[in-house]
């Protein structure tokens, strides 16, 4: 029998556990209007025993047209009706069969339309597709039996955040943001029981949140409370209260918060210095313990007075043919040390304004001073490091040689045991006070290292940053000789400063960005961004109460900005040991 042994083919309603798309059957219309049109068709061809006359068909050509024909059923011959010519016998195919064949390649036309690109592609491409042949439908039913609410709404900020974003909410210090903490804490109160009373806690809750969330499967959940608690307990609300929230809430609501910190964007004072060079390698500005800004101007050394504005000139080197190169105030106050661009050093009284000596031993310009007490450090191009007491005749003094080319940074530590330096080649070394060789050496920077900063608040701590080719601001351990953690600026790093009251720090920067960044520490996480010179900021000094810092560039501008705080942010001690805390 004809049509015997063709495989029957698939329903045309699938289901994919693979995809979770549903197909829906094609229309009854649909089938029905086919038909039509191929009985329409066959009725309008001529038929060959009937003289070609369209239209006349026996009773036995309407049953087999009541399948549909195929191309080759439809097509004459070259000769047409009413030539004579006999067209080519229609091959005869059960209806069943080719209604079932007919609905198969509509289904295939219409499903490929519906399917997107990517999709077929990665059904062709994946080699984990299923093997049996599936359409994707027009629906799509997600399955949520799963889900965790409490899990994806605490976390569905943090997940959703891209790295720039997540930054951008870290340097955010403004009180829209601690608003929208405070909010996001609220609705974890009120939608999930965080039992949040301050915003402080807000990170520590979220392990114990977790961990309490296991177990929950709907975002709302309706219980009946059978225990009676007084009205005062800290689990409720007052029975007069007419507020919606929960007590937690309100004790969230009513906690202190700590006032937004803001750091002025515009300098408060902005000084003309002329002849000011543009030299990464030199150190021409200082702040004196007595107020007194030393600023080097060519071959002369200025210092400008915070109490009364008033300018003086120091010394003047064009007389002996030589320039400033570097300046240096000792912890008194009381003198400044000048460094020449013909390796001498001479040390001033800023009172009298007299010279008091002039020390030799370098060969080149000396870039670098610091000051330990009455021990005076200098480094210089010529790669040495020469330690001297002014109190002793010049014949007493220690090299120190470690660098390879030209020293560009000197600092010691806040206990006067360890001397830090940086050079042109990439190196950092630290110096005791009683070896000739560094007792430490780190070359992980990439560039010039001439911005040093001892921190005054942790005992060892070492920061230092490098030119442009490194751009990094890295932290040591000098106690044990690691390397604790990094962060990229973006720009040269020229200068760096700790702030005397809180655990903070300031860098000034050059290529390419020419800015000046407050940096919070260990979190690293900008506090304030400062703009105004168009050139390299490469000179920088903190004034002696704390608060204040003079920047200097090559636009011979000095600017001074307000950056830190001078209270203290410490914790009072509730010890029985504490006595301050037992005075009435």
């Amino acid at each position: 029998m004809l049509g015997q042994g063709v495989p029957k083919p698939p329903s045309p309603l699938v289901f994919s556990r693979e995809f979770g798309t549903i197909r829906r059957p094609l229309p009854e219309d649909l089938k029905v209007r086919a038909r039509r049109a191929t009985a329409a068709r066959t009725a309008a061809a001529p038929h060959p025993g009937h003289g070609g006359r369209p239209g006349h068909l026996t009773r036995r050509r309407w049953r087999s047209s009541a399948g549909f024909l195929t191309k080759r059923e439809r097509r004459f011959n070259p000769g047409g009706a009413g030539t004579g010519q006999q067209r080519e016998a229609p091959r005869l195919v059960r209806p069943e069969d080719m209604d079932q064949e007919y609905e198969r390649r509509l289904l295939r036309q219409i499903n490929h339309q519906n399917v997107p690109t990517e999709a077929r592609l990665s059904k062709c491409v994946s080699a984990t597709c299923s093997p049996v042949s599936v359409n994707s439908g027009d629906r799509f039913i997600p399955t949520r039996a799963g889900s965790n609410w409490s899990i994806n709404f605490h976390y569905a900020n943090e997940n959703c955040r891209s790295p720039s974003q997540t930054h951008k909410a870290k340097d955010a210090s403004s009180d829209s943001s601690k608003d929208t903490v405070a909010y996001a804490a609220l609705l974890r109160n009120e939608l999930l029981g965080a039992g949040i009373e301050m915003v402080s806690d807000l990170h520590t809750d979220d392990r114990r949140h977790t961990v309490l969330s296991q177990d929950s499967h709907g975002l709302f959940r309706y219980t009946v409370h059978t225990k009676r608690v007084p009205f005062d307990s800290d689990n409720e609300v007052s029975p007069y209260s007419l507020s919606p929230l929960s007590n937690k809430s309100h004790k969230l609501l009513r906690s202190p918060r700590k006032p937004a910190r803001k750091i002025s964007k515009i300098p408060f004072k902005v000084l003309d210095a002329p002849e000011l060079q543009d030299d990464f390698y030199l150190n021409l500005v200082d702040w004196s313990a007595g107020n007194l800004l030393s600023v080097g101007l060519g071959a002369c050394v200025y210092l400008w007075s915070a109490c009364t504005s008033q300018v003086t000139r120091l010394c003047d080197l064009s007389v002996d043919g030589d320039s400033v190169t570097s300046v240096c105030w000792n912890e008194r106050g009381s003198l400044v040390a000048v460094g020449t661009h013909k390796g001498y050093v001479q040390i001033w009284d800023a009172a009298g304004g007299r010279k008091l000596t002039s020390l030799e031993g370098h060969s080149a310009r000396v870039g670098a001073l610091a000051w330990n007490g009455e021990q005076l450090s200098s480094g210089s191009r010529d790669r040495v490091i020469l330690q001297r007491d002014v109190r002793t005749p010049p014949s007493t003094e220690r090299r120190l040689q470690g660098h390879r080319q030209e020293v560009c940074g000197l600092k010691w530590s806040p206990d006067h045991q360890h001397l830090a330096s940086g050079g042109n080649d990439n190196k950092l070394l630290v110096w005791n006070s009683s070896s000739l060789l560094p007792v430490q050496q780190y070359s992980d920077h990439l560039a010039a290292v001439k911005a040093i900063a001892w921190s005054p608040h942790q005992h060892g701590l070492l920061v230092s940053g490098g030119g442009t080719a490194d751009r990094c601001l890295r932290f040591w351990n000098t106690l044990t000789g690691q390397a604790l953690q990094s962060t990229d600026t973006g720009s040269q790093v020229c200068n760096l400063a700790w702030s005397k009251h809180a655990n903070e720090l300031v860098s000034t920067h050059g290529y390419s960005q020419n800015q000046i960044l407050v940096w919070k520490y260990p979190s690293l996480t900008q506090v304030a961004k400062l703009t105004g010179h168009s050139y390299r900021v490469l000179y920088l000094a903190v004034s002696p109460d704390g608060e204040a810092i003079v920047t200097g560039a090559g636009d011979e501008t000095l600017r001074f900005w307000n950056v830190f705080s001078k209270t203290r942010c410490t914790k009072e001690s509730k010890s029985v040991l504490n006595l301050f805390t037992r005075i009435r």
